[in-house]
């Protein structure tokens, strides 16, 4: 049944992605928040109690809700599954954003690239070159690619029901807010009380990470140039450790730019300052508008073999 509700769930959100889904993600984060105003004394306990106090009325009822619809009739549980990955699984909703980048890019209009980059993952981009348009699209994309899909099928298929999708990407959302400052930056008190506070949440996505994020380099490996994804993970993803999304991104980033043979990582202009100096990951040409296309061919290729995975599963439990 994993199958037919994953396939299903694919199949609505490419027809017409959830109209909904910014909203209800905007109503969880305010709920975060306010549990933070309430609870945040500034210690890892705390946080800790804030964290299930967070994570588990969502699981707990769409367990709930799976084991009795159930046990009424397997379709609804079905049914259920194909309801909450249509609202969790973010494929379209990322990989619009980067064909509209990849087009802007083909016609050479850099303003537009500019912008759909701005709307897509925040930030700053005036002063970015194409070349550094086209390095940041497939960063987010890879690692979109992996947050929203990948991640979110491996807890879907390890726990019953739709409870590890909702538990999946209900701690990629508490952690990102409760996320920490850059190691070795000078904060204040309140910041590093803030920073003290959110270190469980960050820790359980850490532990929820470190299989599906090994599986999913392993993934484009197979469905890539298996043997520059493999030395580029190796070798270089923990060179990311410093940068956002840590060693984990690293693997991602590295498996994914050694797959496709593409360097990226490397500096990035910040406006009025001095440029973000990252470490370069990859191995092959620069990043450019041509590889675009070829980038979102690898997530979907990677895609294609997880479902062929959860196919051959559902067919072994359902041998006698």
């Amino acid at each position: 049944m994993n199958f037919i509700a994953v396939l299903a769930a694919l199949a609505l959100e490419q027809w017409r992605a959830f109209r909904w889904r910014g909203a209800l993600e905007r109503l969880f984060v305010q709920y975060v928040r306010m549990l933070e105003r309430k609870l945040n004394g500034g210690t890892a306990q705390q946080g800790l109690i804030a964290m299930v106090a967070t994570l588990a009325p969502p699981v707990l009822a769409a367990a709930v809700a799976f084991w009795l619809l159930d046990a009424v009739h397997p379709l609804l549980g079905l049914a259920l599954n194909v309801a909450v990955l249509y609202l969790l699984l973010g494929f379209r909703r990322f990989s619009h954003a980067f064909s509209d980048i990849a087009a802007a890019l083909k016609a050479g209009d850099i303003g537009r690239a500019r912008r759909a980059l701005a709307q897509w993952r925040g930030g700053v981009t005036a002063e970015l070159s194409s070349a550094e348009v086209a390095t940041l699209a497939i960063e987010r994309g890879f690692l979109d690619t992996y947050r929203q899909v990948f991640a979110t099928l491996f807890w879907f298929t390890v726990l019953p029901g739709p409870a590890g999708a909702v538990l999946y990407r209900a701690a990629a959302l508490l952690a990102d807010e409760w996320q920490g400052e850059a190691a070795g930056v000078d904060i204040t008190p309140i910041a590093r009380a803030r920073e003290e506070f959110g270190r469980p949440a960050r820790r359980l996505l850490w532990l929820l990470d470190w299989i599906p994020v090994r599986l999913t380099a392993l993934s484009f490996a197979i469905v890539g140039d298996f043997e520059d994804a493999v030395l580029c993970w190796r070798t270089q993803a923990r060179g990311w450790a410093a940068q956002e999304g840590g060693v984990h991104a690293g693997i991602v980033l590295a498996s994914g730019a050694g797959a496709l043979g593409v360097v990226l990582g490397g500096p990035i202009p910040v406006l009025g300052g001095e440029p973000d100096f990252r470490p370069e990951l990859g191995l092959g040409d620069p990043a450019d508008a041509d590889l675009l296309p070829s980038a979102i061919g690898l997530g979907w290729r990677a895609l294609i073999l997880w479902l062929l995975l959860i196919l051959l599963l559902t067919l072994a439990n359902w041998a006698p």
